[in-house]
């Protein structure tokens, strides 16, 4: 899995402001794991890549990346939105305008790279960094992606900061021991997109 890393050096005020600011928060109870039936829809996001074929037309099977300003290029069509869009959504978009030059356009979308779906990194690990989603990523495989703890990591007192629904932060903690003797299950919890993860010293 590949890692961005963050601005090197990450600033210490910053951080202790931010520590700062989870020890006001009160915990949340872990959140239940998502099931098949009520996963979000995946929405499509700048630096995402995308792979559009249409059956039967190879000059049009193209791998496009979601440039900055949320749109793609597609031959015949020029430029097309597709950030903020559902995968059927703009598999319904290629398909109308398409139609204009093919008789019943039969279209696919993929999103090959899922680049834009984030969770961040902060503390005592050995590597600050930005981690894609590109599948279910649960807090101590998170944690191992940025290179494990340092010697002086706060283990038991990790901290996930979480954007609610109605926009206000949600905050869960992750104590390593207590989780590996079982004493805390339930805490290793799936990540999701925009999700921080804190290590104290």
């Amino acid at each position: 899995m590949r890692t961005l890393r963050l601005t090197t050096g990450v600033v210490p005020a910053l951080l202790i402001a931010m520590l700062v600011g989870c020890a006001a928060r009160p915990l949340s109870p872990p959140p239940p794991d998502p099931t098949p039936m009520f996963r979000e829809t995946y929405i499509i996001g700048v630096t995402d890549v995308l792979r559009i074929t249409v059956w039967k037309n190879e000059e049009l099977d193209v791998a496009v990346p979601v440039r900055s300003d949320g749109k793609i290029s597609f031959p015949l069509l020029d430029d097309l939105q597709a950030e903020g869009l559902e995968v059927m959504a703009l598999k319904e978009i290629l398909t109308r305008e398409l139609s204009e030059f093919i008789i019943a356009p039969d279209v696919t979308v993929l999103v090959v790279e899922m680049n834009s779906q984030l969770v961040s990194i902060l503390g005592a690990v050995r590597q600050n960094a930005r981690i894609p989603l590109t599948r279910d990523l649960r807090v101590l495989e998170a944690i191992a992606t940025a290179g494990g703890f340092t010697t002086f990591a706060d283990k038991d007192n990790i901290r996930i900061v979480r954007r609610g629904e109605d926009g206000n932060e949600l905050e869960y903690r992750f104590g390593y021991d207590a989780y590996i003797e079982g004493m805390a299950p339930g805490t290793n919890i799936v990540l999701q997109n925009g999700d921080t993860i804190i290590v104290p010293e």
